[in-house]
């Protein structure tokens, strides 16, 4: 029996000996590669924290003391020992495991996973609802330095700094997040990578002098001035945090010691571990950018599946042909240069790209400047990490209607990364910042002629938003606010995007059923007053909506509004969409099924409409 088959829990873990828990580790490595190679998943970020889960599952009881992931993507390990191991098989598939923590799923995750940068924040709230309530049990935070580029992170940091409240910060500094860190903390943590031996002179100091107190605080002071005289700055260690490393991050045994003094302390520490990304496989740790988030892979070769031509490369291919023609045409990322297709150009004009790391407030505040003076900033981002940049959304972009395009990656469902991934929410978010444009373009070449559109003609702010992968049925090109795509007089089928491939595919299958649905293509949500939309339901008297978005602010309602406020009485009306937005994982037509969007549910729903209205036999 190995070794990993004895484990099921945090207890389990702790009842190994010392010399178990190398080989614990390796076996741990071999089984989240053989496993990813068959689901899919992030690789890279996993393989760097298995010591590090390791170490905390030896100090730590995970069921009752809190242990808080930033992001997740490091939390395969920690699923593995906590009894979710025959499961795996089943990671990031319909109905399986999560790949990110998720407390309906275990008590030992203590908290939901998948955005980065709060974690020390959610920590320190359990810290000091754990003091309120008298209760004993402690608090971890992990926290990798690409999340540092975040500024929530210092938020938080300078809270627990201040707050006393005992909790251990673990810093997973593999000087990684997805793409390369940039800015300052990476130069930061770069000069401070230096002499890890201090760590264990440091603990030797404090265990000798700490039976001596008075000559422990009378050297202490002594050490403290000279060290602000003499040694560079400690940003943490001047934040009030006490600060412990680098500590190597693949010594397991070092790592259960120098966490077990960190907990002891009773104050708030940070623990600075050095890791390497993609540690244990060549493969992964030579390309640790490209085996972050992976599909099927070899386990042997690291070969990936080859996937086809997506939104996101055409975006980058168009903004490329764009950026030739107009020299101020300037591209943004938020640590996410690949994902959004960017890399590309930021080969061709690195003095026009930008990336901010895990900064999409900061990134959108800044692409307000260079707008107010004169540049054309276009900034590429996922739906939902768009979510954080609301507030300068409205502040510093939409108040002085400055010109900043947003290409809206991801936007819709995205399948296997689950409910923080989803960009089901900016529908709604966007139609409330003023003076924002909202095009939503169904194929490729659209999508090459709205961008340019978006980019030339708009001068206020304006979103491109796209799915995350490839184009359907529907090849053609409009920049139509509305356009009949099919003619009809039974219903009216409106849709916008991509959606429009199973509008397609609905309205072939209600034809069958002797049902004439006109199909309504939406290519501009804001503005737009739907006269052609209304046009049709006058003729038609029943609507039916599909969309991949949140029910609350969806353009569903506003049509049903504009159809009230028209005074036309409609006979019939289902609005097809996400509900409250909070989506599962699964593959992308496995969730479109789930809620009627795919096109056997919009016919369905068609045909009960027609029912109802005595349109069917």
């Amino acid at each position: 029996m190995s070794i990993l088959d004895k484990i099921n829990s945090s207890d389990d873990v702790k009842k190994l000996n010392a010399d178990e828990l190398r080989p614990l580790c390796d076996e741990l490595r071999s089984f989240i590669i053989e496993s990813v190679s068959h689901t899919g998943g992030h690789l890279s970020s996993n393989l760097g924290a298995v010591e590090l889960t390791v170490a905390l599952h030896r100090v730590y009881d995970t069921a009752y003391d809190r242990i808080v992931f930033d992001v997740g993507h490091q939390s395969y390990s920690h699923k593995i020992i906590t009894g979710r191991r025959e499961a795996f098989s089943t990671l990031r598939q319909h109905g399986g495991l999560s790949g990110f923590p998720k407390p309906y799923e275990k008590e030992d995750d203590a908290f939901i996973a998948g955005h980065a940068s709060n974690s020390v924040s959610v920590a320190l709230g359990m810290a000091r609802a754990r003091t309120l309530a008298g209760q004993d049990y402690d608090v971890a935070a992990i926290i990798g330095d690409g999340a540092l580029t975040g500024g929530l992170a210092y938020e938080g940091l300078s809270d627990a700094a201040a707050s006393g409240e005992p909790m251990v910060i673990i810093l997973n500094d593999n000087n990684m997040s997805i793409n390369e860190n940039v800015g300052g903390m990476a130069k930061l943590l770069q000069d401070m990578r230096v002499k890890p031996g201090y760590i264990s002179f440091k603990r030797w100091y404090r265990e000798v002098f700490s039976t001596l107190p008075v000559l422990y605080r009378f050297n202490h002071r002594i050490k403290e001035w000279l060290k602000s005289r003499l040694l560079p700055g400690n940003t943490f260690g001047e934040m009030g945090l006490y600060y412990l490393g680098p500590v190597d991050g693949h010594d397991v045994n070092k790592l259960e010691t120098v966490l077990r003094w960190a907990k002891d302390m009773r104050e708030p520490v940070l623990l600075h571990v050095v890791t390497t990304k993609g540690k244990g496989c060549a493969y992964a740790e030579e390309r640790p950018d490209m085996y972050h988030g992976v599909g099927k892979f070899d386990p042997q070769t690291g070969q990936l599946e080859k996937s086809g031509d997506s939104f996101s490369s055409r975006f980058g291919e168009s903004l490329c042909e764009f950026a030739e023609q107009n020299k101020m045409i300037a591209a943004i990322t938020a640590a996410m240069a690949g994902g959004t297709g960017l890399d590309g150009f930021a080969k061709r004009f690195p003095e026009r790209f930008f990336d901010t790391g895990i900064a999409e407030g900061h990134a959108t505040a800044m692409a307000a400047g260079m707008a107010k003076q004169g540049a054309v900033p276009v900034f590429a981002v996922y739906s939902s990490f768009l979510q954080r940049g609301y507030d300068m959304l409205i502040h510093d972009v939409a108040l002085q209607k400055l010109h900043v395009v947003f290409a809206v990656d991801r936007a819709g469902l995205v399948g296997s990364d689950g409910e923080t991934h989803h960009g089901v929410f900016d529908v709604n978010y966007l139609c409330s910042v003023p003076g924002m444009s909202i095009l939503c373009p169904a194929s490729f070449s659209e999508l090459h002629d709205m961008l340019r559109y978006a980019i030339e003609e708009i001068n206020g702010p304006a979103a491109v938003r796209y799915p995350r992968g490839g184009e359907g049925e529907y090849t053609s090109s409009s920049l139509a606010a509305e356009q009949i795509i099919r003619t009809g007089s039974d219903l009216t089928l409106v849709c916008y995007g991509t959606m429009v491939n199973q509008a397609l595919s609905a309205a072939a299958l209600l034809e069958k059923q002797g049902i004439s649905a006109e199909i309504v293509k939406l290519g501009i949500i804001r503005p737009n007053s739907f006269e052609l939309t209304l046009d049709s339901l006058k003729k038609t008297g029943c609507l039916l909506m599909a969309e991949e978005v949140c029910a609350p602010g969806s353009v569903g309602e506003q049509l049903a509004a504009a159809a009230a406020e028209s005074r036309i009485v409609l006979k019939g009306i289902k609005l097809l969409n996400l509900g409250d937005g909070i989506v599962t994982h699964g593959s992308v037509q496995e969730l479109l099924r789930d809620y009627g969007l795919d096109g056997e549910g919009i016919a369905r729903s068609a045909m009960e409409i027609c029912s109802d209205n005595g349109k069917t036999q």
